[in-house]
């Protein structure tokens, strides 16, 4: 790991200290890493420190060094993984608080102001706010019931404040002490290069709430992201590929925390079973909404993709458990 750009010296603000840590590991995403740090320092809250971690990559590390500001800390990891890399950031950081956003995300002015002023509670440890897609293309059958599928605030999900069991991964902050105190991210969840590999928040927003109970994390709809969605997440590839990977993960926490680890997920997928997909195929046949009609098969595609995933997760982590 090597800090390639030194941090500017900041005098102490008054109230909560505040970093920022974006992930990065692709050079197609430098100009979406450039928007999001601009999007960063011009909120009406500038983090105390912002710091950009690339995934190994030491090209994409050596063009950014180029580009970024000089008060943004560059970091480089040597292992291939997100979760690693958030952990990195988060060693590397002082601040009371540590958010994360995606490098593909640009934040509302009032994200980091709003996602504070949740931490006033002392009850509360972490705080997510909603995910907003930013479309590169056409939307065409990617309805809000699959907008998870593509990272972002799909729903189905909590809309208004309130407690909820884990953020997700592109807008998401904690108290710093108690995340290094539960033992950050675990690195075998989430996403390493290519493969899909998710869920590493979830696995944090159950690890949590088991060492502190529940009603620790808290939904705040006015801190606000919005995420880059290309047109290439917008295929059946795609929703067939992340369905796949979120059911194993979903069923590997299964069965390491039991039952109401994947509550949520059950009653979306009742949501959808009873409500969006029949709604959804009505729509494609007395209207001829051709939209509607792949839509709904999108949703039917991605639950049994996912069940089938979730299937094999619970299998892995039997074997695991099992004794040699």
């Amino acid at each position: 790991m090597t800090s390639i750009v030194p941090a500017r010296g900041r005098a102490e603000p008054v109230g909560l200290t505040a970093a920022v840590v974006v992930c990065t590991s692709s050079r197609r995403r430098v100009a979406l890493v450039c928007d999001c740090i601009d999007a960063l320092l011009a909120g009406d809250r500038k983090p105390d420190e912002l710091i950009v971690v690339v995934d190994n990559n030491r090209s994409l590390a050596s063009e950014l060094a180029g580009l970024l500001p000089c008060d943004v800390r560059l970091l480089e990891t040597r292992r291939q993984g997100l979760s690693g890399a958030r952990n990195l950031g988060l060693a590397a950081c002082r601040a009371d608080v540590v958010a994360f956003v995606d490098d593909d995300a640009t934040v509302d002015v009032r994200w980091l102001s709003t996602t504070l002023a949740a931490f006033a509670d002392p009850h509360i440890l972490a705080v997510g706010g909603p995910v907003v897609p930013r479309w590169g293309g056409e939307r065409r059958w990617m309805c809000d019931a699959l907008l998870w599928v593509v990272g972002c605030t799909y729903s189905g999900h909590r809309q208004d404040a309130g407690p909820i069991r884990n953020p997700i991964g592109c807008n998401m902050a904690f108290r710093r002490r108690e995340l290094v105190a539960l033992g950050s991210f675990a690195t075998s969840f989430g996403k390493r290069g290519n493969a899909l590999q998710t869920c590493d928040e979830t696995e944090l927003g159950l690890r949590l709430e088991r060492a502190h109970g529940a009603g620790r994390i808290r939904y705040v709809p006015e801190a606000r992201v919005h995420h880059f969605v290309p047109p290439t997440r917008v295929s059946w590839r795609h929703l067939i590929r992340r369905s796949l990977a979120e059911g194993i993960a979903k069923g590997r926490l299964q069965r390491i925390y039991s039952l109401p680890a994947v509550g949520p997920e059950r009653s979306y997928a009742r949501l959808l079973v009873t409500a969006t997909l029949p709604r959804l195929l009505l729509d494609g046949v007395r209207r001829g909404d051709r939209q509607s009609a792949l839509g709904a098969g999108a949703i039917l595609a991605s639950l049994l993709v996912t069940a089938a995933g979730f299937a094999a997760g619970l299998a892995r982590e039997r074997r695991r458990d099992a004794p040699q």
